[in-house]
């Protein structure tokens, strides 16, 4: 168990849960077959993998996906990577060993499109103030 002092008395340090760590290596290997395997121009250069978040019993994945290119190119790359999951899930078998490959799903990440609405929202402000 790792310990910190802070101000005099002892913290424990927050361990990071299996899930967590199974989530950064998910993120790590589907992202590289993204770039590298994956065939479907859907997907191919436009999808990028922004987080994961794995269920505590691991048997379910939820990546959140970035999509450049508007809203159509959105629809279509989730299609291709519907279509990719078995592919990914058996290529994640071969590689990670865990006794069951979560399932996968694939939902857009909406906190760029806040974030980019919001910058635009704070220089329409500035330049009016």
């Amino acid at each position: 168990m790792d310990f910190e002092i802070f101000e005099g008395a002892y913290l424990r340090k927050k361990a990071f849960s299996r899930s967590e760590r199974v989530a950064d290596l998910l993120r790590e290997e589907v992202g590289n077959m993204l770039l590298f395997e994956i065939k479907d121009p859907r997907v191919q250069g436009v999808v990028t993998v922004v987080s994961v978040k794995v269920s505590k019993d691991l048997r379910h994945a939820d990546f959140f996906v970035a999509v450049h290119g508007g809203e159509r190119k959105e629809q279509a790359a989730l299609k291709g990577l519907v279509s990719a999951t078995g592919f990914i899930r058996k290529n994640l078998g071969r590689r990670i060993r865990m006794r069951r490959v979560p399932e996968l799903h694939f939902k857009l990440d909406k906190t760029i499109k806040a974030q980019e609405e919001m910058e635009r929202l704070f220089k329409k402000i500035h330049e009016e103030g």
